[in-house]
């Protein structure tokens, strides 16, 4: 039988995910690569053109880079909170 201090689906001696704003806001950045590229109707089109190359091409080699930067900043927001969290100094 489980103790008392374990919550349904939490290993003892861990506390249950919290959600915070930081949170949400990491989430957000890791999803919105994924809905920008699911949208195919915003950018399946030719024009306008970059140095000779359609829109459909540039655009989507733009999320790369973006999401690249986007999953850094999600890494160091969560990072960051858990430094917070176990009463470490942020930088």
């Amino acid at each position: 039988m489980p103790e008392p201090s374990e919550s349904a689906g939490t290993p003892a001696g861990r506390a249950a995910p919290v959600v915070t704003p930081t949170r949400v806001i990491a989430g957000l950045c890791l999803v919105a690569p994924f809905v920008a590229m699911l949208w195919v109707s915003s950018y399946a089109k030719v024009e306008p053109t970059l140095i000779g190359i359609p829109f459909f091409y540039w655009y989507q080699m733009l999320w790369v880079l973006i999401s690249t930067a986007l999953t850094m900043i999600a890494y160091k927001l969560v990072q960051r909170e858990q430094r917070l969290r176990k009463g470490g100094v942020s930088r």
